[in-house]
């Protein structure tokens, strides 16, 4: 009596195309998976250098408003009053400046767009700005600020926002045109 063997199982070529198989997709899964972090990374830098403009716009437009409401209170102060009225306010027209919303001040930089320090973050508030010490860590965001005289009552303010995203350099400058108010 003769017993047939079977040959049912895998052979060596097959388990070596079905690891093949499974070690790519599970390559591709990870490549994917890492692409999303880089994307999400981004975004979360680009979402804060969005709010660090309008921070600075806002910042702006108050100072414009509060000076509104002097002037209409008697007192009389020029709309730009502390920020670009004479040549001696750190954002006059062609100088370069930043914003300190935390402290309320507004420094001139030394030269143009490139030659102001780096924002700070409070780790334990998360704001923004350029206090010094305790839990101030320095960002890899920078926030310059310009002002283009249009007209007497009409100025654009440019906010330039830079930071280093994975080694690759970002910026976007934003650009909106203020009227006096009184």
């Amino acid at each position: 009596m003769l017993l047939k063997l079977s040959n049912t199982g895998f052979t060596l070529v097959e388990s070596l195309v079905a690891i093949s198989i499974l070690s790519l997709s599970i390559a591709a899964t990870f490549t994917a998976v890492q692409n999303s972090i880089q994307n999400s990374t981004y975004a979360k830098d680009e979402i804060t250098a969005f709010y660090l403009t309008q921070e600075a716009m806002e910042f702006i437009k108050n100072i414009r408003d509060e000076n509104a409401l002097h002037s209409i209170s008697g007192q009389s102060t020029n709309w730009l009053a502390s920020l670009s009225n004479v040549s001696s306010d750190p954002c006059y027209f062609g100088k370069t400046c930043v914003i300190d919303s935390p402290l309320k001040t507004v420094t001139a930089c030394s030269g143009g767009f490139g030659s102001c320090p780096n924002l700070k973050e409070d780790s334990g508030t998360g704001l923004f700005g350029y206090t010094s010490g305790g839990t101030w860590l320095t960002t890899n965001f920078k926030r310059e600020i310009q002002f283009q005289q249009v007209a007497s009552d009409e100025i654009s303010v440019i906010i330039k926002i830079s930071w280093t995203s994975r080694g690759i350099p970002k910026s976007f400058q934003v650009t909106e045109t203020l009227f006096n108010r009184q």
